[in-house]
């Protein structure tokens, strides 16, 4: 027998895991995501928690062997006081497993964040957590995507805000079933004035939901992220839902693509979001009657100046829209991304955003892909990087832009090494088409051996002969690079 003198301390067992695992120990964080843990490790882990008294952050995502096993952890998460953050996205937890970890809720008081998404089977049992939960707990960051939610788990939720005050974080994202009944969530929002960010991207929000929700804006003074995108069944409550929308002076990103806007939302909106002082972040895209209302939403963000990120993909521009888009844009000087992607009307008229491309020096993305681009339009991004505009892009999207003539890419590729930062460019073509590269191809190989940050470059549905693949791969290999071409 081995004496107790000899036999591996606490430290040591732990230290030697987490080598097993490829991981450098940590006495505070302890992050095991996507480390293909076994049932086995999973106890051998509860073991340990012993010997981790200050331990603060748990990171088990991406295990799918954690469920059924979680028992192992939390009977022994007293030993871990201290716990501050508890992931366990995509760990295939069980019922049995969302009840052992409601009962650990009592022994880790300093809990901050927790973190279940894509969780599939927490649906229709969230009250086997939420139950557990003590009033005046330190929740800030609650996160459940994607966890096949119903509107019962909804109504759970709604009856246990008020015992969480400090949340600053509730994410129900990509949850279908729980629409009907975010009204009723709505209504206790007011619980948690000190919000931050509310996600219900993909909910299933109907025009009744956003009443309850614009209800409950009111009480949200800090709110900084409102995402309610992808919820098609909104379009055409916003005429009566957004008064309130208006008031959150510190909201920094609001993403409304893909929710069927009409032409009277347009109206609404047009009014509401340009006394958005704070905003930086604004998604529009898939909503057709951005392009072709005859509201000002475009040429008003003007009054926008801290605007970062503009994405209007999709939108069903024409070519006054676009104007006065690129109009609103000269006022927009910290514009870091701006996303014009599949609006025809681009095609041939990039020139009129030739001044807001000269005056936003802090882009760094900027993507067109399906915009009709033609020659002269290449030509036109190829001068102003040249002139010493653009000179911070990193990311460049040119895909799906068929009429563009291997003349036009000739020119663009003889050019592309001004673009010094340049790490993504895509130049693929769209999925139905085909066609020979040799046009150009040298003039791209030797541009890319004087853009030493290009990491991705797309060339989909370009065909690449033999003796060209071969050359790609030596340049690959000469010039230690990986850039990866399809």
């Amino acid at each position: 027998l081995i004496s107790e003198a000899e036999s591996p301390s606490g430290e040591q067992r732990f230290n030697q895991f987490m080598q097993k695992l490829g991981k450098k120990p940590n006495s505070k964080i302890l992050d095991l995501n996507n480390c293909a843990l076994s049932a086995t490790d999973v106890t051998e882990l509860g073991a340990l928690l012993p010997f981790l008294p200050v331990l603060e952050e748990i990171s088990l995502s991406w295990n799918g062997c954690v469920g059924g096993t979680l028992k192992a952890l939390t009977v022994q998460l007293h030993h871990v006081n201290l716990l501050k953050v508890l992931r366990l996205n995509n760990c295939r937890l069980t019922a049995e497993d969302v009840t052992y970890l409601g009962e650990a809720f009592e022994i880790v008081p300093q809990l901050e964040e927790l973190d279940l998404s894509w969780n599939s089977n927490i649906g229709g049992k969230l009250s086997l957590l939420t139950k557990k939960l003590q009033k005046g707990c330190k929740i800030k960051i609650l996160k459940m995507t994607d966890c096949n939610l119903t509107a019962k788990d909804g109504e759970s939720l709604a009856e246990i805000l008020y015992m969480i005050p400090d949340l600053e974080v509730l994410d129900l994202s990509i949850n279908k079933n729980i629409g009907c009944s975010v009204k009723v969530i709505a209504q206790d929002l007011k619980n948690v004035p000190g919000l931050k960010e509310l996600n219900l991207h993909m909910c299933g929000l109907k025009q009744d939901s956003l009443q309850g929700l614009d209800t409950a804006l009111q009480h949200l003074a800090e709110l900084r992220k409102l995402d309610i995108s992808c919820n098609k069944e909104i379009g055409g409550g916003f005429k009566d839902s957004a008064a309130n929308l208006a008031s959150l002076k510190n909201l920094e990103v609001l993403d409304l693509h893909q929710c069927c806007v009409t032409e009277e939302d347009m109206t609404v909106l047009s009014q509401v979001i340009p006394l958005l002082s704070s905003l930086q972040e604004l998604n529009l895209s898939s909503n057709k009657n951005v392009g072709i209302s005859s509201s000002p939403l475009l040429s008003r963000l003007r009054f926008l100046p801290k605007l970062k990120s503009v994405a209007i993909s999709n939108c069903g521009l024409d070519e006054e829209s676009f104007s006065s888009l690129a109009e609103a844009a000269l006022h927009l000087p910290e514009l870091e991304i701006l996303d014009l992607s599949w609006n025809k009307c681009v095609g041939g008229n990039l020139k009129l955003l030739l001044g807001a491309l000269k005056l936003a020096t802090e882009i760094q993305v900027l993507r067109l892909s399906s915009c009709n681009l033609v020659a002269e339009d290449l030509a036109l991004l190829t001068l102003l990087t040249r002139d010493g505009h653009l000179a911070r892009l990193q990311k460049l999207d040119l895909s799906y832009n068929n009429n563009i003539s291997d003349e036009g890419w000739v020119v663009f590729f003889q050019g592309l090494a001004v673009f010094k930062g340049l790490s993504e460019l895509d130049v693929s073509l769209r999925p139905s088409s085909c066609r020979g590269c040799e046009t150009w191809f040298s003039e791209l190989l030797a541009a890319l051996t004087k853009l030493p940050a290009l990491a991705e470059l797309g060339m989909q549905r370009w065909v690449l002969s033999e003796t060209q693949q071969k050359r790609l791969e030596s340049f690959n290999q000469d010039n230690k690079r990986n850039i990866r071409f399809d």
